[in-house]
């Protein structure tokens, strides 16, 4: 297993989700004092949301990842205001959230053209510096990429999440059959007849811990933030991680993956969720299924199962319980139908909220 593991690092790279760059305002132009004159203000430095763009690409093309903005012009007899001097504009992919080495946020760029001011450049001298001018604003910030999908999977490795993105997109992930084969997150879309499309995104497999780092941790449980749904998906038959690791039932795989966001991030387990329980090609699949509904039915009854540290408090609520197989195709149409309708009820009640916001504004102004 590591030598194969090795093998897909090699075939993919490695994919990065965060980046520590330094930027650095332009410094302005020195003033000229004998005859009032400006100097040209330091360039700005900005980042760019650019669809074609990833922290890999920045990193090698940019090694240092030093971004400087240029000087203003120091002011002459022949330009007693001087120029202002060039932004320094940084393409970066979108989901990034930006933040500084003491934890403050600059913001976030999430659709292909927004723009965020990183470093300001200093001003040139004047009257009132006394013809110095000032330095430009420098920081070390930090990249951080969120992915941006509608829908995201969740699962232990070797659940059958990668089978299941190819199945019903047109993304082409690595497929086998041991444990970690996504080692980077796998993007595919789906394509409905009304031409409707969503995004749904293939992340690293969990493991028991993730919440504290183990495995992937971070680095899956992080792109579960910006989707729109969850799915999750288990092997009806259980899941054991290693032959010296404890069996866990589809049930209580559910559970634990359950605690694993509850553990990260509250919030993750109030998002719609659909079910998906896969491998119902395999043996003793009906048997194995039926337990699990019942189980699911009165889930309070069977918590006992678990570690007492790994029982959650919040227990994901399903909208509906989906039972596929991402080798023979079943259950794939209506999965594929349900993920539309959650979204589409969303969306929905998104807009009859706004509408809601908009009509209270309005009372409150008549008043």
């Amino acid at each position: 297993m590591v030598w194969a593991t090795r093998a897909l690092l090699r075939k993919y790279g490695r994919f990065m989700d965060d980046l520590r760059i330094y930027v650095k305002g332009g410094t302005g132009g020195m003033g000229y004092p004998r005859l009032g004159g400006e100097g040209g203000k330091g360039g700005d430095v900005w980042l760019v949301a650019n669809e074609k763009i990833t922290l890999k690409r920045i990193k090698d093309r940019y090694p240092n990842k030093r971004f400087i903005a240029e000087a203003g012009a120091n002011s002459s007899i022949a330009a007693l205001k001087g120029a202002s001097g060039k932004d320094s504009e940084v393409n970066v992919p979108l989901g990034i959230s930006v933040t500084t080495d003491d934890g403050n946020i600059f913001g976030e760029l999430n659709k292909p053209g927004e723009r965020l001011l990183v470093a300001r450049g200093g001003i040139g001298g004047c009257l009132v510096t006394n013809f110095f001018p000032s330095k430009g604003q420098a920081h070390m910030i930090h990249l951080d990429l969120k992915l941006i999908a509608d829908v995201g999977l969740v699962g232990f490795p070797n659940a059958g999440k990668s089978s299941l993105l190819t199945k019903i997109s047109h993304a082409t992930p690595e497929i086998a059959a041991y444990p970690f084969t996504t080692i980077k997150p796998e993007l595919g879309t789906v394509k409905y007849p009304d031409h409707k499309q969503i995004t749904v995104a293939d992340l690293p497999g969990l493991i028991e811990g993730a919440h504290v780092n183990k495995g992937r941790g971070h680095k899956f449980l992080k792109h579960v933030e910006r989707t729109k749904q969850l799915l999750f998906v288990v092997d009806v038959s259980g899941f054991r991680l290693s032959p010296s690791a404890p069996f866990r039932t589809a049930f209580e795989t559910v559970m634990l993956l359950s605690k694993e966001l509850e553990l990260y991030k509250e919030e993750l387990c109030t998002k719609p969720a659909l079910l998906a329980v896969n491998k119902m090609d395999l043996p003793n699949a009906k048997e194995n299924l039926d337990e699990l509904m019942e189980q699911l039915q009165k889930p309070e009854d069977y918590m006992h199962l678990l570690p007492v540290n790994m029982i959650p408090e919040l227990t994901v609520k399903f909208r509906d319980i989906i039972p596929i197989s991402a080798i023979s195709g079943e259950g794939m149409e209506e999965l594929i139908e349900c993920l539309r309708k959650v979204l589409d009820e969303e969306a929905e009640k998104k807009i009859e909220n706004y509408h809601r916001e908009q009509l209270q504004t309005l009372r409150q102004l008549e008043m």
